[in-house]
C-alpha cells in the first residue's frame, strides 16, 4: 500500500494530515520528533516524507529541519521529502529544495494542493521503483548471458538489443548459415563476432569481407582467390577467403553487392563446400561456417532478378535482425559513456540531444558526433553545439489531436492536479504532459 511518513511534533498535524492521506487511500506513519522519524524509515517500506523544520518548542530557526533533512538524503537519497514551512523560514525550505527536497508546503496548507502533491510524487516513486526495478533485472540477465557465452564485450542497455544477442548466442553452435540483417551502421558485424565466438569453430579463423567495398569483378577473385594470369594485373596465384577461412567462420558483409556469378559459385560453396579458384580448373573443398549480413531488401532483389531466390533460402535459414538505434534508444547513453572513454562528460541538455535525435547514420554516427564533440567541447564537458547535431525538421503541420495550454490547464484543473489522471483524461502518458506542461509554462498546482 502507498504509504506517507509525517515527522511532526505537533500531534494535530499528525491527526489532520493522516485523516487527509486517508481520503485518498494511502497509509500514514506518524512520529513525533526527527529521531522516532528516522527510525521508523529503517524499519518501514514508505515512498513519501512530509516533515516539519522545527521540533523543539520555542524554536523557529529551521535547523532541525534542515539536519532532519540532510539525514533522510543521506540515508535515503531518492525518497521523496515534503517540507512544512512557516513564513518564517521559507527561505531555508527554498534552499533544500534547490538542495534535492521534493517540494515545500506552507502552513496552513491548502488541502487540495497538498494531495495532488503527494500524489504526483507517489506516482514518481513508484515510477522510479520500477525503474530501479527493470534495471536490477537487466544487469541480472546480462550477467546470466556473460555467464553462458563471450558477448565480445558488446555495449549496449536496451532491452531490443539484449533479445538479438541473446538470439545470436542460442543459434551460434548450429552449424547452419546466419543472415544479419539491419540498417548500416547498426553493428551487424559485432554480432556475427558473437555468434564465431560462440560457435563449434571459435578457435578457427573470423574472415570479414565488405562486399560492397570491392568493385564487382574483384569480388570472386576475393572469395575463391585466383591463379597468376586470371585476370588484368594478376601476375601470381592468391588464395581466397574461403581458403583462409576453412575451419573457421567467414562473414560476408553487404551480401547484397554480390554479383550474379558470384551467387552461384556461393551457392555451390554452402551446398557441397567445393569451388574453383579463377583460372583454375582444380576442384578444392573446405569447411566453413558461413554467416552474412545485408541492408538490403533482398526479396524485393529477387523480384527484380538481381539476386538469387534458391541462395537467399540458403543463407536465411536463420535471420538475425538488428534494429536501427532508433528503436534501441536505451543503447545511447552505454554506447556514449563506452566512446567518451571517460575524456569526457555530457551535460544533461547534450545527453537530451542524443536522445531526442532519430540517428539515421545508427552507432556509426553516434560515435562519430561523440568523437567531434569531445574534441570540440570546453573543459571537458559536452553541450548540444558541440555535438552539431542537425535541426529537427517541424512537422508539416499540427495535429490536430496535440492539446493546447487551454486543453493542459483544464485537464490538470478536472483531475485536481493530479498529473497521472489528467494524462490519462488527454491521452498522453505522464512523461508525456510533463514534457506539454514544461513547454507550455503549467504548473501541476
Amino acid at each position: 500500500m502507498r504509504t506517507v511518513l509525517i515527522i511532526d511534533d505537533n500531534q494535530a498535524v499528525g491527526d489532520a494530515l493522516a485523516l487527509l492521506l486517508s481520503l485518498h487511500e494511502i497509509r500514514a506513519l506518524i512520529a513525533y520528533s526527527p529521531e522516532g522519524g528516522l527510525a521508523e524509515l529503517d524499519r518501514s517500506d514508505v515512498d513519501v516524507v512530509i516533515q516539519d523544520m522545527n521540533f523543539t518548542a520555542d524554536t523557529t530557526s529551521g535547523e532541525e529541519g534542515v539536519a532532519l533533512f540532510r539525514a533522510i538524503r543521506e540515508r535515503h537519497p531518492d525518497l521523496p521529502v515534503i517540507l512544512l514551512t512557516a513564513w518564517t523560514h521559507l527561505e531555508t525550505a527554498v534552499e533544500l529544495v534547490k538542495a534535492g527536497a521534493a517540494d515545500y508546503v506552507a502552513k496552513p496548507w491548502d488541502d487540495a494542493k497538498l494531495s495532488a502533491t503527494v500524489e504526483n510524487l507517489l506516482e514518481l516513486s513508484e515510477s522510479t521503483r520500477e525503474v530501479s526495478r527493470h534495471r536490477r533485472e537487466r544487469r541480472r540477465r546480462r550477467a546470466e548471458l556473460e555467464s553462458r557465452y563471450d558477448l565480445r564485450g558488446i555495449v549496449y542497455g536496451a532491452t531490443a538489443t539484449e533479445r538479438v544477442i541473446e538470439l545470436a548466442c542460442q543459434v551460434a553452435r548450429a552449424e547452419i548459415p546466419v543472415l544479419i540483417t539491419g540498417p548500416n551502421g547498426a553493428g551487424k558485424e559485432r554480432i556475427a563476432d558473437i555468434l564465431h565466438a560462440n560457435s563449434a569453430v571459435r578457435r578457427g579463423a573470423f574472415v570479414t569481407v565488405n562486399c560492397g567495398a570491392l568493385p564487382s569483378e574483384l569480388i570472386e577473385a576475393e572469395l575463391f582467390g585466383a591463379e597468376a594470369g586470371a585476370y588484368t594485373g594478376s601476375t601470381r596465384a592468391r588464395e581466397g577467403r574461403f581458403e583462409r577461412a576453412d575451419g573457421g567462420t567467414l562473414f560476408l558483409d553487404e551480401i547484397g553487392n554480390l554479383p550474379l556469378s558470384g551467387q552461384v559459385k556461393l551457392l555451390r560453396v554452402l551446398e557441397s563446400g567445393d569451388f574453383e579458384r579463377l583460372g583454375s580448373a582444380r576442384t578444392r573443398h573446405v569447411k566453413v561456417r558461413l554467416l552474412s549480413a545485408t541492408n538490403a531488401d533482398l526479396p524485393a532483389m529477387i523480384e527484380e532478378g538481381t539476386f538469387r531466390e534458391d541462395l537467399y533460402y540458403r543463407l536465411n535459414v536463420i535471420e538475425v535482425r538488428l534494429p536501427p538505434l532508433a528503436e534501441r534508444c536505451d543503447d545511447i547513453p552505454p554506447l556514449a559513456e563506452h566512446f567518451l572513454n571517460g575524456e569526457a562528460r555530457l551535460s544533461d541538455e547534450a545527453r537530451d540531444a542524443l536522445m531526442a535525435h532519430s540517428w539515421p547514420g545508427n552507432v556509426r554516427e553516434l560515435r562519430n558526433a561523440l568523437e567531434r564533440a569531445r574534441l570540440l567541447c570546453r573543459d571537458g564537458v559536452i553541450e548540444v553545439a558541440d555535438l552539431d547535431l542537425p535541426a529537427r525538421k517541424p512537422a508539416a503541420a499540427r495535429n490536430l489531436d496535440e492539446p493546447d495550454k487551454a486543453a493542459v490547464e483544464a485537464a490538470l484543473a478536472a483531475a485536481g492536479g493530479v498529473v497521472s489522471r489528467a494524462a490519462q483524461a488527454l491521452g498522453l502518458s505522464r512523461q508525456a504532459l510533463y514534457r506539454r506542461m514544461e513547454r507550455f509554462g503549467v504548473s501541476e498546482s
